[in-house]
């Protein structure tokens, strides 16, 4: 038999079981929060057809992991869930009820160069209202990411902008100046510059964003919001703010976190993308929540609970003779619907036992010997405080349900 070096694909990672509870984590905490907002589910194909991803994302594009298929198809994997999700409005647009509100929570491909907080797939974590050019939809967008944080506990602000703004500048020079915080002013220059722009000019044309007033639309979206109860001290107008993505239209914002770089959350309104598909343009607005970082954050600042293991209890397996007895207390906690295991080799001896349970983090285990055979009893150990007690099977049962 050839071995094969077991290793994981670069720029893609495994995630053991107590990783992957944190992440499943903080998914079912924002499946929470975008429900309560009224926000339905959505899931796209890993794989989509290469023209329909390609001349949608500008520079980034070269991002996108495309290929061809034995049959002659080519394919590209899920860049981002904006794209997919205006093919599906335009494939299915007899089918949803418009405003559509979607939350889609999947992962995505870039074929960039691995690197800390970087990987070729990550979970995105996009919700998107489709079909409302008001500025509610907007604000409410907002109030939606801002909500998220504060149900997390993390403190955010939101950096908010008009892709007005930039409408007398060009594109490549945009790209730029998007970079402004990351690389400072001198450097943002140098690039403008390099890309063929005057020295006078660039600086003139920095300056004058930097000191544009809140736009219309902008003062609308923050009254808005202002109107719906929301903390505006959470909001900051940043006009040299300008995203990477080709797509936005209006409104561009990202989150961040105080002493931490890099953005946690990102969006804007996206009136354009779906008449790329449909032939008519349909207005949409929405954002995409970086999954890692907002995880990383939550870790940092101690914000994850303590996540046990899904069993509450572990029966144990005194002996063979006692085998029957165990596996009758295993059937008769199932059907109280407690999530319990029993131990999986009955000739292990009960420190091995009590081991496993305590690795795993099972709460509490039972034994049944032959002392709590003849009085019908259940010894419960709690693994935490080490304490147990002699109690029929009906105790035990209020005891774990309790707790």
């Amino acid at each position: 038999m050839t071995k094969v070096e077991p290793r994981t694909l670069k720029g893609f990672r495994d995630f053991l079981p107590k990783e992957a509870k944190k992440r499943q984590w903080l998914i079912e905490k924002l499946r929470s929060v975008f429900e309560s907002y009224g926000f339905e589910p959505l899931e796209t194909p890993t794989l989509e057809y290469a023209e329909v991803l390609k001349g949608k994302y500008g520079e980034e594009e070269k991002l996108i992991y495309e290929f061809e298929t034995k049959g002659k198809d080519k394919v590209a994997l899920r860049y981002d869930q904006t794209v997919p999700l205006s093919r599906v409005i335009t494939q299915y647009k007899s089918q949803l009820v418009f405003p559509f509100k979607r939350y889609q929570i999947q992962s995505v491909f870039r074929g960039e160069n691995p690197q800390k907080g970087r990987h070729r797939e990550f979970v995105q974590c996009d919700a998107d209202i489709i079909g409302s050019p008001s500025p509610i939809a907007d604000a409410e967008i907002l109030k939606l990411v801002l909500d998220i944080y504060k149900k997390l506990g993390i403190s955010v602000t939101i950096k908010i902008n008009d892709k007005e703004n930039f409408k007398n500048i060009p594109k490549k020079y945009v790209s730029a100046i998007d970079k402004l915080e990351k690389i400072g002013e001198s450097e943002v220059l140098s690039e403008m510059i390099g890309k063929g722009m005057a020295s006078e000019d660039a600086k003139k044309a920095l300056s004058g964003l930097q000191n544009k007033p809140k736009t219309e639309t902008v003062e609308r979206i923050l009254l808005t919001l202002k109107q719906m109860g929301e903390d505006m001290d959470r909001i900051v107008y940043e006009p040299t703010l300008a995203r990477g993505l080709d797509y936005y239209t209006g409104m561009i914002f990202e989150t961040v976190v105080k002493e931490s770089s890099g953005s946690l959350c990102s969006g804007g309104r996206w009136d354009n993308l779906i008449g790329q598909f449909s032939g008519i343009n349909v207005p949409a607005v929405g954002f995409g929540l970086g999954f890692d970082r907002t995880l990383e954050i939550l870790e940092e600042q101690n914000l994850l609970p303590m996540i046990d293991s899904s069993s509450k209890i572990l029966v144990t397996i005194f002996n063979e003779g006692l085998r029957e007895r165990s596996l009758k207390i295993y059937k008769k906690l199932r059907d109280e619907n407690i999530s319990c295991e029993i131990y999986l080799d009955e000739n292990a001896n009960l420190d091995k036992q009590l081991k496993y349970a305590d690795k795993k983090g099972i709460p509490y285990v039972l034994i049944i010997g032959p002392k709590e055979a003849r009085e019908n009893k259940l010894t419960i150990k709690n693994m935490k405080t080490k304490e147990q007690e002699l109690l029929s099977l009906e105790e035990t049962v209020k005891i774990i349900k309790k707790n």
